[in-house]
């Protein structure tokens, strides 16, 4: 599972803009552990580019 600075790295947005599309809901889904850590399962975030591909 990745951080969100691991994501955010990988996919080039600021750290304010992957909040931002957890709010909207636009992100790649999210899992939040007991300790209140979000972590993103590295096939979701695959998922996710994916499908922005078949929109493009």
């Amino acid at each position: 599972m990745l951080t969100i600075s691991e994501v955010v790295e990988e996919i080039g947005v600021p750290v304010s803009t992957f909040y931002r599309w957890r709010q909207l809901r636009k992100g790649p889904k999210a899992i939040k552990l007991p300790n209140g850590a979000v972590r993103i399962r590295r096939s979701e975030l695959e998922r996710w580019i994916a499908a922005l591909e078949e929109v493009a």
